[in-house]
């Protein structure tokens, strides 16, 4: 079981919450779901169009700076609350981003009446996510670093937290091989299949000169 399902969508309810919030009549809700998607991918699309390029800040923050964690949704009657949790938010702290990113948000939700209010909330341990070290690996293989080396580098940056196990897993054609295969790296414990153990999980996509790989990490935060 543990092997073979989403691990956030199998904890849901007990040590994982849903990231939106709200309530609509049956013949409203695909209507508020398609909604909660364009919001996501508007913030998404406004971060990774306006990413500063060619800065030079240490490999690590290029790497992971910007990336969101996730983004919490929450609908009132007349405001839509929007919190972007994310891992270093210096561009979005700049004087206009947030006035700038709630007119393209404005586009996209349907209701004129509602209005946005947009908060931004800084993750305290960075390398304790698993969408921030994707991102890590993701640029170490766009710059021709070793899979190998790159998996036991983002390793390396979990020691920091107090995380109690973190596996690595990239699948495709690594190094450039014609046969895809996957390699996996592990340090610690990794219960999947307790339903208490809180687990963080993240999917990417990464696209490079051989074609796209696939790298999936879960992270073993703490047992309730």
């Amino acid at each position: 079981m543990g092997q073979k399902i989403n691990p956030l969508g199998f904890r849901l309810g007990t040590t994982q919450n849903h990231h939106s919030f709200w309530f609509a009549q049956p013949k409203n809700y695909s209507e508020g779901l398609q909604e909660d998607k364009k919001i996501r991918n508007c913030i998404k699309n406004y971060i990774q169009k306006n990413r500063k390029k060619g800065s030079n800040r240490k490999m690590e923050s290029d790497s992971s700076s910007e990336v969101i964690t996730h983004i919490e949704i929450q609908k009132e009657i007349d405001t839509i609350h929007v919190i972007i949790h994310i891992g270093f938010p210096n561009f979005l702290k700049k004087k206009g981003a947030i006035e700038e990113l709630e007119k393209d948000l404005q586009k996209e939700v349907n209701s004129v009446n509602q209005r946005l209010n947009i908060a931004i909330e800084k993750v305290k341990e960075p390398y304790r996510q698993p969408n921030i070290l994707a991102e890590y690996i993701a640029f170490q293989l766009k710059n021709r670093v070793s899979f190998r080396k790159a998996m036991k580098k983002a390793i390396e940056l979990t020691k920091k937290t107090d995380i109690k196990g973190v596996k690595i897993k990239i699948a495709g054609r690594l190094a450039g091989k014609e046969i895809a295969r996957a390699e996996c790296i592990k340090k610690g414990r990794l219960p999947l299949q307790t339903i208490r153990a809180k687990i963080d999980y993240c999917c990417y996509p990464i696209r490079t000169i051989y074609g796209v790989l696939g790298v999936k990490i879960w992270i073993f935060v703490e047992e309730e």
